[in-house]
């Protein structure tokens, strides 16, 4: 099967060499961190099956956010996370997106914008709910940052699952009525204000940069005027019509939570410069699209998405904070009459991680199911990257 990392591999260095100067080193160590990947310059070890003697040649993985082959114990083990800390509540899907023209400014600022995206979503929908005429309680959510379209044009947007209810100042548990959280319409008026106030203070405080066709923003003139124009401008939220239950969470959270810009099973082939791969066209979901791109034009598409060191594409917000969900899920237990989640301790070995999350141990030999034991370890020919992990 065709792979990103075949692509980097063959056309990498020579997209890097054309584009010397302005790629910057965290794109090009995601690049280089992919291309290597489960192959002999980062090292691995030689396994051998006690029982029958096969042998087998591991490699180790480049353990980089954005290679489509190393998320899969990150995603089974976000999935268990989850898992252990669902409600017997309904569950509500909400997506808050920004216009086009403020992605545009959010590509030259990733880490201020996409915050900027997270607080503003989280807020419009706590502060909704915590109102009276709406819910009247604190709730939670967790919060998925996507910034592609199937296109790989930039796309910023956050995926948000929120439990139908949450506490009343008192204490107690209210539960939303059926099928509807909060309305999508005062969610996305007031998503849009505070969105652009937060903008204008980071513009404010220096914490934007402009470059090439929005250089002229910079000047605070300009860059007011831009944003009046979005205040009438209605901003897109969409609510979806809620899971029918926990495993279809789980479900949703399993396929969407560590995706990246592009999966592996979408490429077909590369040939002649260019890269051939599928595509959804959301306005006609039933017809499958193919599209070929130069190499050049798909290795610059995935590189927009390469998120800053430190930027979280994951986060969690209200009773679901990291900070205190374990005491706020007890109390809420304590409300619906439910057991309280039960906390395992954290394995320290891979193996037993991996066995734990998927069921099945890694030294079980393919051939015969006997027990595989290492009998060697191989070193790395080469380090071209330092490890990006976060």
């Amino acid at each position: 099967m065709l792979e990103v990392a075949d692509i980097f591999r063959c056309h990498g260095a020579a997209d890097r060499a054309d584009q010397a100067g302005s790629l910057t080193a965290g794109p090009c160590r995601v690049m280089a961190a992919i291309a290597v990947c489960r192959t002999a310059a980062l090292g691995g070890h030689v396994e051998r099956c006690q029982d029958c003697g096969e042998t087998r040649i591991a490699s180790n993985s480049c353990r980089n956010r954005h290679c489509p082959k190393c998320q899969g114990l990150a995603r089974a083990q976000g999935l268990a996370d989850r898992r252990r800390d669902l409600l017997p509540v309904p569950y509500f899907h909400v997506v808050f997106t920004v216009p086009a023209p403020i992605a545009s400014i959010a590509l030259q600022n990733k880490a201020v914008v996409y915050d900027i995206l997270f607080r503003a979503a989280a807020e419009a929908v706590q502060t909704i709910a915590a109102n009276p005429k709406h819910l009247g309680a604190a709730i939670g959510m967790t919060a998925v940052l996507h910034t592609w379209g199937q296109n790989l044009f930039p796309h910023p947007h956050v995926h948000c699952i929120v439990p139908g209810g949450g506490l009343s100042p008192e204490g107690r548990w209210v539960a939303c009525r059926p099928g509807f959280l909060l309305s999508v319409r005062v969610l996305s008026r007031l998503y849009r204000r505070l969105f652009l106030e937060r903008m204008q203070t980071a513009f404010n405080a220096g914490m934007l940069a402009f470059f090439g066709e929005l250089a002229g923003l910079a000047k605070p003139a300009a860059f007011a005027a831009h944003l009046r124009v979005w205040r009438s401008v209605k901003w897109v939220v969409h609510a979806k019509p809620p899971f029918g239950g926990p495993q279809q969470v789980l479900d949703y959270l399993g396929r969407y939570t560590h995706r990246i810009a592009i999966t592996n099973h979408r490429l077909i082939a590369v040939a002649d410069g260019e890269v051939r791969l599928r595509w959804k066209d959301y306005r006609h979901p039933q017809r499958p699209k193919l599209m070929s791109l130069p190499v050049g034009e798909f290795i610059r598409r995935f590189m927009l998405h390469v998120l800053p060191d430190g930027c979280r594409r994951i986060r969690h917000f209200g009773f679901l904070a990291n900070m205190h969900r374990r005491a706020k899920l007890a109390v809420i237990c304590g409300l619906l009459e439910v057991p309280e989640p039960v906390r395992a301790p954290e394995p320290v070995d891979y193996r037993e991680r991996y066995a734990r999350l998927f069921g099945r141990p890694l030294d079980i030999c393919p051939a015969c199911g006997g027990h595989l034991v290492e009998s060697a370890v191989l070193k790395p020919a080469a380090r071209p990257f330092r490890y990006d992990s976060s």
